[in-house]
């Protein structure tokens, strides 16, 4: 394997991991860092996709009695039916949406400026929402997971769906959307960990599936060193994650997303940094 290359896949896998679960954006950053590391095209574009199936690994590991407590309890335990169901119902929107726009989407979208100005707009959504949650204390109705209906499921499954405009983010616009519609920070993060999981795993392998025709067994190993990034750096930042928000809000995130959003942007039109698209 080219060690070039390797390199490369190493550096995308380590960003996909720290990114993919804070409100940020996982795909943005995969833009940014491609684009500078002069690593983009379409193969590209599917390694990007298929090692979110790493970090998305790390969160099955983090929750692994939590997800087998569910699948054993699916027969008889209504508590663990109501849990999947919501899973599936927030799942369903950004699937059917993606299936129909992603073509568009990538023609369109996946380059450095728009996904610089998502980033500032996600960034602005989300001082919003803490400030309004400052202020109004009672608008947190839902401190655990089992605790939503399947209406406050469809409502972050359709929050979920604005992530597919690169910069977004995944996780903030479920994570944001959860607390926008009555979560808890704590109850909003994790259910944006579970619902993680049926969206990349059919993400990863309907991108296999479409790309099943430019991809060769030479791509393995780099994919691999990307994979295991990913797996590796999600798990700490997950851990990470679940100590910080016991005791801080996301408001660090949005001033990041704002602040590195208009960077970006100033140096595409400054002509300091050539953004490859």
């Amino acid at each position: 394997m080219d060690l070039t290359l390797a390199l490369k896949a190493l550096i995308m896998g380590i960003v996909e991991g720290l990114t993919e679960f804070l409100p940020i954006s996982s795909t943005g950053h995969l833009i940014l860092a491609g684009s500078l590391l002069n690593f983009t095209g379409e193969k590209v574009k599917v390694f990007e996709i298929v090692i979110q199936a790493g970090a998305m690994l790390a969160v099955c590991w983090e929750y692994r009695k939590r997800i087998a407590s569910v699948l054993t309890g699916l027969g008889s335990d209504r508590k663990a039916q109501r849990f999947a169901m919501n899973v599936i119902i927030a799942f369903i929107p950004a699937a059917a949406l993606g299936f129909l726009f992603n073509k568009a989407i990538k023609a369109h979208l996946f380059a450095p400026v728009p996904v610089a100005a998502a980033f500032i707009v996600g960034g602005l959504v989300i001082l919003w929402v803490e400030r309004r949650n400052r202020n109004s204390p009672k608008a947190v109705r839902i401190d655990s997971v089992d605790d939503m209906t399947a209406l406050d499921a469809l409502k972050v499954g359709l929050a979920q769906s604005f992530a597919l405009i690169p910069g977004t983010s995944r996780s903030g616009a479920t994570i944001i959307g959860g607390m926008l519609f009555g979560l808890s920070r704590k109850a909003a993060t994790e259910f944006s960990f579970f619902l993680a999981i049926p969206t990349l795993f059919a993400a990863t392998i309907y991108s296999l599936y479409k790309s099943r025709d430019l991809l060769e067994m030479s791509d393995l190993p780099w994919f691999s060193v990307g994979a295991a990034a990913a797996f590796v750096s999600a798990f700490l930042c997950v851990r990470w994650l679940l100590r910080y928000i016991s005791s801080h809000d996301f408001t660090v995130f949005a001033w990041y997303r704002i602040v590195f959003g208009f960077i970006v942007i100033a140096s595409a039109y400054g002509g300091w940094v050539v953004w490859a698209d």
